[in-house]
This record gives C-alpha cells, structure tokens and sequence, in this order.
C-alpha cells in the first residue's frame, strides 16, 4: 500500500512539475480582440463608446449584477473621463479613457480591483470599410507567471472573447438603430 502511495505522490509531482514548466513557454503578454462591421459611419459609433454612461446600452458587463454601484467622473466623455465599479459578482475596478482621437479610437486603462488586482489596456478602433464601419475591441495586459499556469487549464481568449463578441453585437444594434 505504501508502494503505491509513493507512485502516486511521484505521479503527481511529475505532473504538476510538467504543468509548471510547460506554462514558462506561454508569452508574457496576452492579447483579447474580436472585429465586428457595423452598418454606420465611424462619427455614429466613437460617442457610444466614448461616453461610460452609454456602454449600458451595449456592455456585456452591464446587466450582469443590478445592484452595481458605479461612479462617473468628470468630464463626462474623452480623455479622462472614470468609470469606477463595485459589486459581489462582478468585483471592483476603474476604467480611464487615456486617448479618444474621434472618430478612429478609444483607449482605455483598465484595472480590477477586486476579486483579483491587474492592469490592461483596452482598445478600440473603427475603421471605415466598403460595407460600414469596422469596428475593432481589444484587450492586451501582463502575463504573470500565475496567469501562464491559469492559462494551461483556461482558455482567456474563448472567455472573454465571447464576452468582446456579444458586446460587439450589442454596439452595432445600438448603432444601426439611431
């Protein structure tokens, strides 16, 4: 029984030993970005995405927790402008729009608070295209060694990608239909 028990343990040394330095190999960036084409000009999309107090219309985070508490700073849109959140499902953190060139691009610094702390940058760029507006949403941050193990098992871009292609999906209806 004690044999056993031995192979066990070694089996599971290995393993973790594996998992650790397979995870060495993952970059030490990471980088979220789903595209949509939206049926309107660049001018008619930039000012819902410029403005947090519109993202209610079209965030996917938005109607995930009713009781969020969120605060708006001044100036209300542009370079500048704070969002700040906090709740029990969806954590706590602050959004700043750091550049907003209209009618091209937002950027904006990210950073949760809570349930866990990091810092990212989100993007996004509209391009006018034959068919509409091609509207671009990235995310791009540090990959810190327990990022690279989490990333072994779970795949950061399948999660949060989805939530890119929903909130996408909700801008180009929102857009399309004023």
């Amino acid at each position: 029984m004690l044999k056993i028990l031995a192979i066990v343990a070694g089996v599971i040394v290995v393993a973790l030993g594996g998992v650790l330095a397979y995870a060495t190999t993952k970059p030490d960036v990471f980088r979220v970005e789903r595209s949509i084409t939206v049926n309107a000009p660049p001018e008619k999309i930039h000012p819902l995405i410029n403005d947090f107090r519109a993202w209610r219309d079209w965030s996917p985070y938005e109607d995930r927790e009713p009781d969020l508490k969120r605060t708006y700073s001044q100036p209300a849109s542009g370079k500048g402008a704070v969002y700040s959140w906090d709740g029990e499902k969806m954590g706590a953190g602050r959004m700043e729009i750091l550049d907003a060139p209209a009618p091209s691009k937002v950027t904006i610094k990210l950073d949760f608070y809570r349930p866990f702390e990091a810092s990212n940058t989100a993007e996004f760029v509209m391009a006018p295209s034959s068919s509409g507006t091609k509207v671009t949403w990235a995310m791009t941050g540090p990959n810190m060694y327990i990022g690279k193990v989490m990333s072994v098992f779970m795949d950061m871009d399948k999660m949060v990608g989805g939530d890119f292609e929903t909130g996408l999906q909700k801008l180009k209806a929102r857009a399309e239909r004023s």
